[in-house]
């Protein structure tokens, strides 16, 4: 992903910026998974496994797939057990149809040649429910980190703007669709904090926006 070693990025999230969004992208995926304990779960292309563990720390039965060795083996490294690791391309999927009761990706397809064929494989795999993450061209994150090919751990990454995804569900055995975004305001200070609890997360404008639904 980007430029970032699976180290450095990482650590990133044990900062106190980089811990409070992601852990503001866990909770509003989270919400849109509806996930009970021993629940399934896939995290497609999962990097280094911040938000696989996570939602292993929720009682999910979780499976992490990722199409990069290096980051692939970083997340096994650290774990835990329980989690089951998979190399894997997000476009051919390496399980059955409606394998995982639910099935998340956070900002990982932006990474992936033919977006839709990865969302088609989702959309497949999963039993009830799914969450994708997006980065957003519509946000103040893309307006900072996300232009001229974008720097750090977005290099390279494809933005889009919310009014375009659902394109991709287009034809697909889906229903009850619904876009949301996180992280209006990426500094992480105290305005930042306060306007992410205050303002509904569907609004358009967040830097991670998310579209979810069930399968028919």
């Amino acid at each position: 992903m980007g430029l970032m070693d699976a180290t450095a990025y990482d650590a990133w999230y044990d900062t106190a910026r980089g811990h409070w969004i992601g852990t503001a992208e866990f909770r509003l995926l989270s919400r849109r998974l509806l996930a009970r304990p021993g629940d399934t779960l896939l995290d497609v292309g999962c990097g280094t496994g911040w938000f696989t563990r996570r939602f292993a720390g929720e009682g999910l039965r979780v499976t992490g797939l990722d199409f990069t060795p290096d980051w692939l083996a970083f997340a096994r490294a650290k774990g835990p057990p329980e989690i089951r690791w998979i190399a894997g391309d997000a476009r051919a999927l390496p399980f059955p149809d409606r394998s995982f009761d639910q099935v998340v990706s956070v900002a990982a397809l932006c990474f992936v040649e033919d977006e839709r064929r990865a969302v088609a494989e989702i959309v497949r795999v999963a039993r009830r429910r799914f969450a994708i993450g997006w980065l957003n061209r519509a946000s103040l994150l893309y307006a900072q980190k996300g232009q001229r090919g974008g720097s750090g751990a977005y290099h390279g990454a494809r933005w889009h703007r919310p009014d375009e995804l659902l394109d991709f569900f287009s034809g697909l055995p889906v229903r009850r669709l619904a876009v949301h975004s996180a992280i209006f305001l990426p500094a992480g200070n105290g305005v930042a904090r306060t306007l992410e609890r205050l303002l509904p997360h569907t609004l358009p404008w967040g830097g991670l926006v998310v579209v979810s639904g069930e399968t028919e």
